[in-house]
């Protein structure tokens, strides 16, 4: 028991003398403070000059919102645009679909009468009257084909004008033959262009869509994006202002509604 409190009173001093210690900077510290207060002035001058003032802090908040209102409306605008060619994009595909019906319709017609232009054709007289009908009968067949879009314009001057294959002197059987057959080319061509057409708009609507999904996202962040606070600890008696965060680059928002415009 003595030696244990013999030990504890030879550690008293020593502790004594680093507590007086440490209460000798402090005292120190305190009465320099007091001696040159110019030095606490000084400080708060060197801080207020590094941080950037509240009329700074809120000229860049008003930026910040400014901005994203612009992005919002571009994304709102963006999603208008991509609605507009996605439904141009399915119109073109109906395209497609009605006329490759319209081909495939062509061709099984084709080949039934070519099963019919197989059989014996029928014997009529060679007569100035006889070529007259036949010829009358290519031109209203040719028109009607016109009408139906089964023809192109070019073909119909040709079928008129008795070139390029229309012979009015064959029989009705054979120029009908004639003519499905050039309906037919001529519905592929349709098909192959609203092929391309619809292509077309399909990658229109995938740029319209990855334009808008784009902007929408940047809206997001913008809307989010606040003036970042410094991590420097306020002085005593003074606002902790806020230093101004990333702002997002124009030129890309610029760019963004340009390509979806």
């Amino acid at each position: 028991m003595q030696t244990v409190l013999s030990s504890v009173l030879i550690d008293v001093p020593r502790a004594a003398v680093i507590w007086l210690a440490l209460l000798g900077v402090v005292v120190a510290a305190v009465a320099t403070l007091l001696v040159r207060p110019d030095w606490f002035r000084a400080a708060r001058r060197i801080r207020q000059a590094v941080l950037p003032p509240d009329l700074e802090v809120a000229r860049e908040r008003q930026d910040l919102d400014r901005y994203a209102e612009e992005v919002a409306v571009a994304a709102e605008r963006a999603t208008v645009t991509a609605e507009r060619r996605r439904a141009g994009w399915l119109a073109a595909q109906e395209a497609v679909e009605a006329t490759w019906q319209a081909c495939q319709d062509a061709e099984a017609a084709l080949r039934r009468l070519d099963a019919a232009a197989a059989l014996p054709l029928p014997r009529t007289p060679q007569t100035p009257a006889e070529y007259a009908d036949r010829e009358r009968y290519l031109h209203q067949a040719a028109r009607a084909a016109y009408e139906r879009q089964e023809l192109s314009k070019e073909q119909l001057d040709d079928a008129i004008a008795h070139r390029n294959g229309w012979d009015p002197r064959r029989h009705p059987v054979e120029q009908e033959l004639v003519l499905r057959r050039a309906a037919r080319d001529h519905l592929l061509a349709r098909h192959r262009a609203a092929a391309e057409r619809e292509r077309a708009a399909w990658h229109d609507a995938e740029l319209a869509a990855a334009s808008a999904r784009s902007l929408r996202e940047e809206a997001y962040a913008a809307t989010g994006r606040r003036p970042e606070t410094s991590d420097v600890l306020p002085l005593p008696g003074t606002e902790q202002p806020t230093l101004a965060g990333n702002r997002p680059v124009r030129a890309e928002f610029h760019q963004g509604h340009a390509a979806v415009a």
